[in-house]
């Protein structure tokens, strides 16, 4: 499948200079967005994950289903002030901004098998906080999956440890 034909390229959004990839037309389409939720499955059985985290909020979207096809957890990662438990926290700086995102503590145990899946690998960033905030709690990552990255900005250089799925590769 050309997941390539689902993605809409959106300039300027949100700031001047970003090219947006939206994913909505490829979750829109039930096919599309079943074959692209169970190939990241796939990848999860592979690492053995015994838990999915999803980034707030696109990685809730494709984690969520990605963890009910793999019979196994789905933590969601959230921006502060959204979540009611003790959480862990993280700050870092995005290709356009900071931002920060916390986990509740409990939901990750010693010794989960972690695999994050979001939409989209960039600048690693966000991955980099989720990784701190899994392991901050007692996880450990054995696996990225994104529907796509922009290999320009060279973020899969910042996690040589951990292998990597992605669909679409611009």
């Amino acid at each position: 499948m050309k997941y390539e034909d689902y993605i809409v390229n959106i300039p300027d959004f949100p700031i001047p200079g970003i090219q947006f990839k939206d994913i909505t037309p490829l979750i829109g389409e039930g096919k599309a967005f079943h074959k692209a939720v169970s190939e990241l499955a796939e990848f999860g059985k592979s690492v053995h994950a015994t838990k999915v985290v999803g980034p707030d909020a696109r990685g809730f979207i494709i984690g969520a289903p990605v963890a009910c096809m793999l019979e196994i957890g789905f933590v969601p990662v959230r921006k502060p002030g959204k979540l009611p438990r003790e959480v862990v926290r993280y700050d870092y700086d995005l290709e356009y901004g900071k931002n920060t995102l916390c986990l509740h503590k409990e939901d990750i145990r010693q010794g989960d098998k972690v695999v994050i899946i979001d939409d989209l690998l960039a600048t690693g960033g966000t991955m980099q906080a989720t990784i701190r905030l899994v392991e901050q709690a007692g996880g450990e990552v054995v696996g990225l999956g994104f529907m796509i990255e922009l290999t320009e900005l060279n973020g899969r250089e910042k996690f040589p440890e951990y292998p990597i799925k992605v669909l679409i590769k611009y």
